[in-house]
């Protein structure tokens, strides 16, 4: 059974500065640099979140499986067309917990779109508790709440709350998809919250809950963030597990396994996994490239690399490899004195 490490000692990113800034920068704070151009915005530590380059946010999963604008619309619909006001609605939820009366499926549904307020999640989280407790057995053609459950604290930024019940061995099984414990992760990475956001993966583990190709993308960028010894072997756990299912692990969660091995200085097990990639004709791929060649003094290699794309030698049928500016900067430096330590190099 897989336990989380203890909290890693932040490590401090470095910003995106000029050119000649960054030419300028020692080994330590280059190899950062170089780090921060393959993951703008999800460096070493802090909380940013990115999607876009020079700080925007992005988020892990898409809009297509958070459906957050989607549960907002039909919020708006249902309170439309509910017949009385919310305040009745609530009330008579609250007569039918005190009398034990049966929950029925479409009055929790409703009920988890009417709730906007902390207050009403109380009465939500006691209505989950009786409904999971009716319907523990009913498993053929049942209903999904956990997603919608999820979605709902997205919206109201109750993540406290959907932890504590993923997490309730009393609703074990009312979370039963990947997509309930996809959200709460991406949620909790969003946040800064890595740590927690590893014991929602490990528990996701423990109840036994398939993994999906963005559970690993997730699992792999949460490891990645909390960048410790204890985190590089639960990635490499998981990803090894993964292969030998005979599962796919896509290029963006490779990646970010690649990257926790460059921090942790595991060059040889970077390249094993890099090696392994199976489409490496994008920047971020040419990015890590130049890492593992930088860490493992690989500088002969390098210098053909960045000779053939920056002479442009090649036809223009084949594509040339593209760097980031930081890379584009930083390396020259590197092997330059590497080369002056080394002339026969």
């Amino acid at each position: 059974m897989l336990r989380p490490p203890p909290p890693p000692v932040p490590v401090v990113g470095v910003a995106r500065d000029s050119m000649a800034a960054t030419i300028r920068l020692p080994k330590h704070d280059l190899l950062q640099a170089l780090r921060s151009s393959v993951y703008p915005g999800v460096g070493g530590s802090g909380s940013t979140c990115c999607r876009c380059p020079l700080g925007a946010k992005r988020y892990l999963l898409t809009d297509s499986i958070v459906k957050l604008e989607e549960f907002q619309h039909k919020k708006v619909a249902i309170a439309y067309h509910l017949p009385g006001t919310k305040a009745t609605y609530l009330r008579n939820m609250e007569e039918k917990l005190t009398q034990n009366k049966l929950i029925l499926k479409e009055e929790l549904k409703t009920l988890l779109h009417l709730c906007d307020s902390r207050d009403d999640m109380e009465l939500v989280k006691n209505v989950i508790y009786r409904y999971h407790a009716e319907n523990r057995n009913v498993t053929f053609g049942a209903y999904k709440f956990g997603p919608l459950f999820m979605r709902l604290c997205y919206e109201l930024d109750l993540e406290e709350s959907a932890v504590e019940l993923i997490k309730d061995q009393h609703l074990r099984g009312f979370f039963s998809d990947s997509t309930s414990f996809n959200i709460l992760m991406d949620m909790l990475f969003i946040k800064g919250k890595y740590s927690s956001a590893l014991e929602v993966l490990i528990e996701m583990k423990n109840q036994d809950v398939k993994f999906n190709k963005d559970t690993y993308v997730l699992a792999f960028a949460i490891c990645y963030k909390l960048n410790s010894p204890e985190s590089l072997k639960i990635c490499t756990t998981l990803r090894e597990e993964a292969l030998i299912k005979g599962e796919v692990l896509s290029r963006r969660a490779s990646c970010f396994a690649v990257a926790l091995a460059l921090n942790q200085n595991k060059v040889a097990k970077a390249i094993s996994i890099f090696s392994q990639i199976m489409k490496q004709e994008n920047i971020l791929c040419t990015n890590l490239n130049i890492l593992i060649h930088i860490q493992a003094n690989m500088l002969k290699t390098l210098i053909e690399i960045l000779k053939d794309a920056a002479e442009g030698s090649l036809s223009k049928f084949v594509r040339r490899q593209e760097f980031s500016e930081e890379v584009a900067a930083g390396h020259l430096v590197e092997v330059h004195h590497k080369k002056r330590r080394n002339p026969r190099m």
